[in-house]
């Protein structure tokens, strides 16, 4: 309407977005004041901060503890693989009340492909309930009791904010006004504050991937959207987790599978990891963290949620003739 394009009503949306937070920033406490720090001081924050656990242990293992708060998470892999799984996962692992292991915050899920099942959600969230609940039968602990009064299949969902984004513009200015959203969610309950904890962009290469004649106009997007996810982690001490896809890159002599958007944006997460096929097997590579070894682990999507592999069950045939005391007694007297 008034005659301009997207992309520069998007950087005029940007500008205004800068303006206002410099306004508030010299209001709070005037203008070019920094945080002073000792790199003491800056350890100890990093090792204060909480893990977002998987439910598949061996995952949080190679994590050091699961999906670190205060950090970018990305995950690639082809369709199908289990990118959106763990995602939904996460969104109500996030949630678990403190005295169970959990940080006991919120979710926000961003999603650019419809990939996000509501009736999936549920069965995810009744599982760690009921997970929750048996650890409680276990302990019979009062904070375990008082915990499990609010921590619900109702009260999970209704703490995963959604939203859906058709196209970059659209997640762009989700993203730009995201911080606006957390401030006003931090919440006070029983004398502890509630916040979001974790924030989900569920396949940031979709908007980037059609449309785009000028690549060195989708590079500076990027780089601004990459640049505000780390704001938005650093200042509300959550996890972001984002999916990628994989894309087909040719050699000279083979081509092979990396993930899209390109090497530059390799740099905007911490940690990534990749979901990849072995057969009919899933498994999970680490192959970028600043205090992780590289590793490969399996794991399985199952009713209940993202899990361990679990160990083959030993068959009846085996258990005869290795596990019972009484055969090598039958051969003796054979004998």
């Amino acid at each position: 309407e008034i005659g301009i394009s997207k992309e520069e009503a998007l950087e005029a949306l940007q500008v205004v977005r800068q303006e206002c937070s410099g306004d508030a920033a010299r209001t709070a406490g005037g203008a070019g004041t920094t945080r002073k720090c000792t790199a003491l001081e800056l350890l100890e924050e990093e090792q204060a901060q909480g893990f977002i656990i998987t439910f598949c242990s061996a995952l949080d293992n190679i994590l050091g503890g699961g999906v670190q708060l205060t950090k970018i998470t990305e995950v690639c892999g082809a369709p199908g693989v289990g990118k959106t799984q763990l995602c939904m996962q996460l969104a109500v692992d996030v949630q678990i009340p403190e005295c169970f292991g959990g940080v006991c915050g919120e979710a926000v899920f961003i999603d650019t492909e419809g990939s996000f099942m509501v009736d999936r959600v549920a069965d995810i969230a009744a599982a760690c309930v009921r997970h929750c609940q048996l650890i409680a039968e276990a302990h019979q602990e009062e904070d375990h009791q008082k915990a499990l009064e609010t921590f619900s299949l109702e009260s999970i969902l209704s703490h995963i904010y959604y939203f859906r984004c058709r196209d970059y513009i659209e997640l762009l200015a989700q993203v730009y006004l995201l911080p606006d959203f957390l401030s006003e969610h931090s919440k006070f309950f029983l004398f502890f504050c509630v916040e979001v904890r974790l924030v989900v962009i569920d396949g940031i290469a979709f908007p980037f991937r059609h449309d785009f004649e000028d690549l060195s106009l989708r590079t500076r997007l990027l780089n601004g959207l990459a640049q505000q996810l780390i704001i938005i982690a650093n200042d509300h001490k959550s996890a972001v987790v984002l999916t990628n896809q994989m894309t087909t890159r040719i050699g000279q002599s083979q081509s092979t599978l990396v993930p899209a958007l390109g090497e530059s944006w390799g740099h905007a997460a911490t940690v990534r990891l990749i979901f990849h096929w072995d057969k009919s097997q899933r498994l999970a590579t680490l192959y970028k963290s600043p205090s992780q070894k590289e590793s490969t682990i399996p794991y399985t999507i199952t009713p209940h949620g993202f899990r361990d592999v679990q160990p083959p069950a030993v068959t009846q045939n085996t258990e005869s003739t290795e596990m019972n005391p009484r055969k090598r007694p039958r051969r003796e007297e054979e004998k």
